[in-house]
């Protein structure tokens, strides 16, 4: 589970057993936890999933995941090789 970035309390991390599954991120502080499609053709993200995430909290992560987008996307095309993972 490869941590790409700490930032405001939150860890953002990959999990590297997740099959074949788009590029995403997952991201969590405290008892809070999120992950997004990351959608780099687009410069976009989608939600999939959240759990104890309060409105403020979501658009914290959110806006985290914008200001470092091509940082995530490095991370995962190095760790994973290209836009979808092994």
């Amino acid at each position: 589970m490869p941590t790409i970035l700490y930032v405001q309390g939150w860890r953002f991390h990959f999990y590297s057993n997740e099959g074949n599954e788009p590029m995403h991120v997952h991201a969590v502080k405290g008892d809070a936890e999120c992950k997004y499609w990351l959608q780099p053709d687009r410069f976009d993200i989608v939600e999939d999933f959240e759990y104890n995430c309060t409105p403020r909290l979501r658009r914290e992560v959110r806006q985290i995941i914008f200001e470092h987008f091509d940082q995530l996307i490095v991370a995962w095309r190095e760790h994973f090789g290209g836009d979808r993972a092994k």
